[in-house]
């Protein structure tokens, strides 16, 4: 039931029909759903009225309804201006739904609440969280069940699916009047609906074919007939068709043969192509055959075993028990903030969407505050502060929920001595156990695993030496100095000599933060001894002093950070940090950008734990490596890399205007040592996001595989203007399958899109 479009005046009858419908569609889409008479769904359908909090003084009452496609809710606006799709979020925006007083909103402004009322929605992109009041805890654990196990149930979908749930959706969208009939207007606005402009003959082609019972509408399984047509793969028909042999089923023999021949699976024979067949084909009388139907190929194709990213590496599989120096670590810059570092907010929020995000190292800029109580904000500009102790809370809450492998918590510190020692009782009372307070193994001569470190907290600053109780504050200096934001008299403070508190020295156990004095005293460095450098410093290093630099990175930890004059929150190329063994090369989360793209390829791999293990020639003290100049070695293994971009499915408007329709093409990068790296573009397909076909096939050479990483990135085309970013997968090159694969595209914020996809084909050969 539409609660927010006006309709004409329905009779008692009408409305009783109208209501009945809607409980069948309903009904229907909970059982796609698996959630057919489920309570808390049927609370959902039916809604409630809760409490929404914005401040101290706003709180407003709201009705909130999910709608009969159970992937929208509908929200009540007294704006009278608003839309009625602006009242309307989907559950696929949905990040987590938190109970109780988990946001800053709800710490601040509903601590008057018990917490078993209380619960909020978090969204995916940057969209302020939901903070909302239940009239009873009874309602609550509705909503935040409910909500649960439509999200847990939506993301088990198969891509098939998931397909036919979200048409099926925008079936009953371009239903206007809610007959449950499609008039060929309806037809068109569908089509625009999902992303597909055809011309008024094709259109109305296709609306005779299904329209078999000559009234003009089509209802039922004539509508299923057209859900048929338009999700058809020819493409995939034509690959079954030959490997099938142009039977009506693929015998299990074929099947192992397009895994062998096609695929390159290294273990394809009958135990996998009968698993396959247990798991994806939906005919039993097929399965019984030992065979595979058009149907269960196309769903083995859509699925993680037909992924082009290997499902093996999505599972920790990498040697956890090497030093920490010898893996690169997932890292954040300035973490507080949300936006831009001059005005942006800081918030608690920002710690937690880095770590739901796989971050291992978290940055806190830590100064002086009211009533004895630091807080964290960027120093010398109008960024809003939080208190140093509720960030601490949010990393501890957080810490392990992605991964258990160690958080490095960096402290940029600023504060008095009396300050600090509150810091140090915040991080022991709050972070209790987890804190690393003692090294792992007092005989040992090199940084310990994170294996070692595995549910740890460790935190990287300065430290007292036996002799003195003043260190340096050089580094943060030159951090500041590099911004370019303070006076000169603030520049000579920040240099003079600054006095540690010995309880904050003593949480800094393995990450003790000193100024780089050159490499010329590496080997006689302490292992637990490191330091930073501005994006701007590393470059150099790597164009002076690149070999020194790699051979450093085997046993020390470097951090890398954005240049200060990167207000905007913009991001460089973590790829030449990483090609050095730079192991911290911290970005700005907050900052969806093309280089946040690389950063999540970079650790998709290994189970998105935050540590990936570095090549074998970037941990080796002897190596000779070189990225700006290859030559022959362990890291040389050149490969010829062709790809076949054949065709696109439901791709996303990027323009909500009703008639606006995506010209898309699809890029392809490789990012890795600058021999390696190109980019390479499709044509551009007029009017189609819904299934586009391109049929280009490039071919790369990639002479350092292992450092290497893939970019595929679908713009939307236009002559006049910037191209429209739609969506995009990033993955190393040695985590990619070979043959006809299926690319799951990433969102601007990194979240999967719930049906946008590419239909590729991949090929990997040596290149000698």
């Amino acid at each position: 039931m539409q609660c927010f479009r006006k309709q004409p005046k329905l009779s008692k009858s009408q409305e009783n029909l109208l209501v009945e419908e809607s409980r069948k569609v309903a009904a229907l889409n909970g059982q796609r759903l698996g959630l057919q008479d489920d309570h808390d769904l049927k609370f959902l359908l039916r809604g409630s009225h809760l409490l929404k909090v914005k401040s101290n003084s706003w709180r407003r009452e709201r009705f909130y309804k999910l709608q009969e496609d159970c992937k929208t809710i509908w929200q009540e606006s007294k704006k009278m201006l608003r839309s009625p799709e602006s009242q309307l979020f989907s559950i696929e925006e949905i990040q987590d739904v938190r109970p109780g007083h988990k946001t800053e909103g709800m710490e601040k402004y509903a601590k008057d609440v018990p917490e078993v009322r209380c619960f909020s929605i978090i969204f995916k992109d940057q969209k302020k969280n939901l903070d909302l009041i239940a009239g009873s805890e009874t309602d609550a654990n509705h909503w935040v069940s409910g909500l649960g196990k439509i999200i847990a149930k939506s993301n088990s979908m198969s891509q098939r699916q998931k397909l036919q749930h979200w048409i099926h959706a925008c079936l009953r969208k371009a239903d206007k009047n809610k007959d449950n009939k499609m008039s060929f207007k309806e037809l068109k606005n569908f089509m625009k609906e999902v992303n597909i402009q055809l011309d008024d003959s094709y259109a109305r082609q296709i609306f005779e074919q299904c329209d078999k019972s000559k009234t003009d509408t089509l209802e039922d399984d004539e509508i299923e007939d057209f859900y048929r047509i338009l999700t058809e793969r020819k493409e995939i028909d034509r690959i079954f068709s030959d490997h099938a042999k142009d039977k009506l089923v693929m015998s299990l023999d074929h099947l192992v043969r397009f895994l062998q021949q096609e695929q390159y699976e290294e273990d394809a024979g009958p135990e996998l192509a009968l698993s396959l067949i247990e798991q994806y084909e939906p005919n039993e009388a097929v399965k019984s055959q030992r065979a595979m139907s058009k149907d269960g190929f196309q769903m083995y194709l859509l699925s993680v075993d037909g992924n082009v990213f290997n499902k093996t590496h999505r599972q920790v599989y990498q040697d956890m028990t090497q030093p920490l120096s010898h893996y690169y670590i997932s890292s954040s810059h300035n973490t507080y903030l949300m936006e831009d570092q001059l005005t942006g907010p800081s918030s608690t929020e920002a710690y937690i969407r880095a770590l739901t995000k796989g971050c291992r190292c978290v940055e806190l800029d830590c100064w002086n505050g009211p009533n004895s109580e630091p807080v964290i904000y960027h120093g010398y500009t109008f960024t809003s502060k939080i208190l140093f102790c509720d960030a601490i809370k949010a990393i501890k809450n957080y810490a392990f929920k992605i991964s258990p492998y160690p958080v490095i918590i960096s402290l940029e510190n600023h504060c008095s001595l009396d300050q600090q020692e509150t810091m140090a009782r915040h991080l022991h009372s709050i972070l209790k156990d987890m804190l690393l307070v003692a090294p792992v193994d007092s005989q040992a001569n090199n940084l310990p695993s994170p294996e070692q470190l595995k549910g740890k907290i460790l935190v990287k600053g300065k430290k007292l030496s036996p002799e003195t109780e003043e260190v340096s504050d050089e580094d943060e200096a030159a951090e500041m100095e590099d911004e370019n934001v303070k006076r000169e008299v603030e520049k000579k403070k920040m240099t003079d000599k600054l006095k540690l508190a010995k309880d904050l020295s003593d949480t800094v156990v393995y990450c003790k933060s000193v100024h780089f004095q050159g490499f010329a005293d590496t080997k006689s460095q302490p292992y637990d001894e490191m330091s930073s450098f501005s994006e701007g410093k590393a470059v150099k290093l790597t164009q002076e002093s690149g070999i020194d630099f790699i051979h450093h990175n085997v046993q020390h930890l470097s951090r890398i950070y954005p240049a200060g004059w990167r207000t905007d929150s913009s991001n460089y190329n973590p790829v030449e940090m990483w090609n050095m063994g730079c192991q911290i090369v911290a970005l700005n989360f907050q900052s969806r950008s093309s280089e946040m793209d690389v950063h999540q390829g970079r650790f998709q791999e290994n189970g998105f734990c935050g540590y990936v293990l570095k090549p074998e020639f970037l941990r080796d003290e002897q190596t000779k490596f070189n990225p700006k100049s290859i030559t022959e070695g362990p890291w040389w293994n050149p490969k010829k890399f062709q790809v076949k971009i054949i065709s696109g499915q439901q791709l996303p408007k990027v323009n909500k205007s009703k008639n606006s329709i995506v010209d898309p093409r699809v890029i392809v990068e490789i990012h890795g040592v600058q021999r390696d790296n190109r980019k390479k573009q499709t044509k551009v397909i007029d009017n189609n996001g819904f299934n586009p076909t391109w049929n280009e096939t490039f071919e790369f050479e990639v002479d350092v595989p292992q450092l290497a990483l893939v970019r595929f990135m679908v713009e939307d085309f236009d002559a006049s203007t910037k191209n429209d970013f739609i969506g995009q997968f990033t993955a190393p090159f040695t985590s990619l399958k070979q043959g006809y694969r299926h690319i799951h595209l990433l969102t601007k914020n990194g979240d999967q899109y719930p049906s946008a996809t590419l239909f590729v084909h991949i090929n990997i050969c040596d290149n000698y």
